[in-house]
């Protein structure tokens, strides 16, 4: 199969015949094998349904519904795990991207031979209030993954080879750093492509101003688990060695102090007295934690179970 088409939805019956319509017009059109993986993220409007009747009319499509809302995430690493596509496109089911876009993302993949291609929505329909905080979290992102030549990580719109998909895992709302997900991978030939950016036509935004706060903390996570994710005890037992290096030195300069002191008949202070005692005693304390820390964190790195699992309700 040339391509499989991923498609997380929450309550988009309105745009789904049209788009449906659209990307199948295209597949014929260059003569592509292909699926259309609809992921239903426990929509209320009756999603599933329109899903249900599009399914009889074209055998190319594919339905999985969840039965609740779980996000973006979980809807798209679910569509990965079941796509067959050598290529795997991403799109949104809001009408915004466009699949006319698909032979350019798919021909980046198969013949300029790109590991993942990131759309670049250069023109956008947004207000300000969500194009400027989108602006900081990429610079952001382009600074601490060192993927310096993409401008939009978050776009829905993506190009991937299979590979990729099925060798990453997407969870909480890492679906904005799937490209750091994928260099963490060892997948690091990774392409951009300005893509249009069409005006809503159906139904409105499902996301708030709290995904600028859970964006950026997804950013300090996968930061943390790329570098350190495999490997904890590097992380935390260093900050526990030196924490407790610092206070055992700390420690020793007192106690040093207070026998000089009494060898040579000197009337001071006692230690307690003196603030680096309480330095030195929480040095220690904090130092035992963090080790304590990354020798339970390696154990849990070691033993964790899968993390991805999603109560299905249905599927076509």
């Amino acid at each position: 199969m040339d391509i499989s088409v991923v498609v997380p939805l929450y309550d988009e019956v309105e745009s789904l015949p049209e788009l449906t319509t659209w990307i199948s017009r295209v597949m014929a059109d260059n003569n592509y094998t292909y699926e259309i993986i609809l992921i239903d993220d426990g929509s209320k409007d009756g999603s599933w349904d329109m899903i249900v009747k599009l399914k009889a009319g074209n055998p190319f499509i594919k339905g999985i519904k969840f039965r609740r809302n779980y996000g973006k995430s979980a809807a798209l690493n679910t569509g990965f795990e079941a796509a067959k596509g050598e290529v795997i496109i991403t799109m949104d089911a809001d009408l915004q991207d466009s699949p006319d876009e698909i032979p350019a993302l798919y021909r980046r993949i198969t013949d300029d031979g790109y590991d993942l291609i990131s759309g670049w929505k250069a023109k956008r329909y947004d207000p300000l209030t969500k194009t400027l905080p989108t602006k900081l979290f990429n610079a952001a992102t382009r600074k601490m993954s060192g993927i310096s030549n993409l401008h939009d990580f978050n776009c829905g719109l993506k190009s991937y080879r299979k590979a990729v998909v099925k060798n990453i895992e997407v969870y909480g709302e890492m679906h904005r750093y799937i490209p750091v997900l994928a260099k963490w991978a060892g997948f690091t030939k990774i392409g951009e492509q300005v893509v249009e950016h069409r005006p809503r036509k159906y139904g409105k935004t499902k996301f708030g101003w709290s995904r600028f706060i859970n964006g950026f903390l997804d950013l300090l996570s996968i930061f943390f688990v790329g570098k350190f994710g495999k490997r904890p005890m590097h992380f935390f037992g260093m900050m526990g060695t030196l924490s407790f290096f610092t206070g055992t030195v700390l420690a020793i300069w007192l106690i040093a102090e207070k026998l000089y002191n009494l060898s040579h008949h000197i009337v001071a202070r006692q230690p307690t007295d003196n603030p680096l005692f309480y330095f030195a005693l929480v040095a220690i304390i904090l130092g035992s934690q963090l080790f304590l820390t990354g020798f339970v964190a390696e154990l849990v790195s070691r033993s964790a179970s899968e993390r991805n699992n999603y109560q299905i309700e249905d599927k076509i």
